[in-house]
């Protein structure tokens, strides 16, 4: 096998269960890892799911057939047996192996990394154990802490976007967990693209935005939204537009239950980048962040953050400085933070303008430089990784 001094870029294999088309925070920092990695002079390989409708155009992303998941139908469960892509592996002969999520695909790059002896890094984007406390109930938590245990122990390196989640992992007894994947393009997400013709065709002329971005689904705190939400507009509904961005599950219930807000479904990334410059406030309760990487989009485009205080928002949003943190299932603490925050200009001008400046602080091609640096103490200095 090749290591890094034989060749001036190193081949990164990224074996993932959710990619391009889909929408969501893994696709989002997939594509921006792909992108940063061969802008550095790296050879890129990805294995991933097929999508309906989905034309094959890139000779270096390997799709595997794949069906919805039943209860969540956005998601696919792929079939990556005797599709050939053991084969394409061996061909593009990658110095690392990546599997990026913990399903079949993910699996099947840890299977070929141990079976062919090459360095593997995983990551932990989703906090799979909460997940399954809260649709399977909590005798599913201890199983699914140690399956975690059992994909990502061989990994030289386990990347996930917060210092918190790295914590949470290395308590689980994963000690090579490192920090990584908590950046956000300034220049596509900045306040400059504020716009009043936007804003009066919204129904915003004269009044405040408060926006949610983000799936509609149990995990992310749909009840806890909708209750703010609905006590926030009672109590100013005639001077607040209400703007939701995302689908999922939960889509028709809070549709029918905010029926004063307007819903957009998922946006295209320019379209989004121009909402949130528009907004004037972001609420965002999800408590099974590892990230929360649409509450640093937010942020980059001068938005205060009312957020929930666990996971990865605790990396992201200062108390009292970016915005408010409130506990976890506190639908009262929510409506209040946003309450207050409206009432305030020049509190919430302030907790924009120091957003804003946290954001520049996370800039993508940081993390990339960093991703790089990672890759290469694992292919030469396993032991340092965890300090990088």
């Amino acid at each position: 096998m090749c290591r890094l001094g034989d060749r001036s870029g190193v081949r990164i294999t990224l074996a993932t269960d959710t990619y391009l088309p889909e929408v969501n925070g893994v696709t989002t920092v997939l594509a921006t890892m792909r992108r940063g990695l061969l802008e550095r002079g790296h050879a890129v390989q990805v294995l991933a799911p097929a999508y309906p409708h989905l034309s094959q155009d890139d000779p270096d992303v390997h799709r595997a057939p794949s069906i919805p998941c039943p209860p969540y139908p956005a998601v696919r469960l792929s079939w990556p047996w005797g599709q050939g892509l053991a084969g394409a592996m061996h061909r593009f002969a990658p110095d690392i192996v990546h599997a990026v999520t913990e399903g079949p695909l993910g699996g099947f790059g840890r299977a070929y990394a141990r079976r062919t002896d090459r360095p593997l890094v995983t990551s932990f984007h989703t906090d799979f154990p909460r997940y399954a406390g809260r649709y399977l109930g909590g005798w599913a938590i201890g199983p699914t802490r140690r399956y975690l245990r059992w994909f990502h122990g061989p990994a030289l390196a386990t990347q996930t976007p917060s210092d918190v989640t790295r914590a949470e992992l290395q308590g689980l007894g994963l000690p090579r967990a490192v920090t990584w994947g908590r950046g956000v393009d300034c220049r596509v997400f900045t306040p400059g693209r504020r716009d009043g013709r936007r804003r009066y065709a919204l129904g915003a002329a004269g009044k405040l935005l408060v926006l949610y971005v983000g799936r509609l689904a149990v995990e992310k705190g749909m009840d806890m939204l909708v209750t703010a939400f609905q006590a926030v507009h009672a109590l100013r509904g005639e001077g607040l537009v209400f703007c939701i961005a995302g689908d999922g599950p939960e889509a028709e219930r809070v549709r029918s239950e905010l029926p004063f807000a307007r819903h957009f479904g998922f946006l295209e990334r320019q379209t989004l980048a121009d909402l949130y410059a528009d907004s004037d406030l972001f609420v965002f309760p999800s408590p099974t962040e590892t990230c929360g990487l649409v509450a640093l989009e937010a942020m980059a485009s001068g938005l205060p953050v009312i957020g929930v205080d666990a996971g990865g928002m605790r990396d992201n949003v200062r108390e009292g400085l970016t915005g408010h943190l409130v506990a976890p299932g506190d639908a009262d603490g929510l409506a209040g933070a946003i309450v207050a925050v409206l009432a305030d200009e020049t509190t919430r001008y302030a907790m924009g303008q120091a957003a804003r400046a946290f954001a520049v602080g996370r800039d993508w091609e940081r993390e990339l430089d960093l991703l790089v640096r990672q890759y290469q103490s694992v292919l030469g200095r396993p032991a340092d990784v965890a300090a990088a």
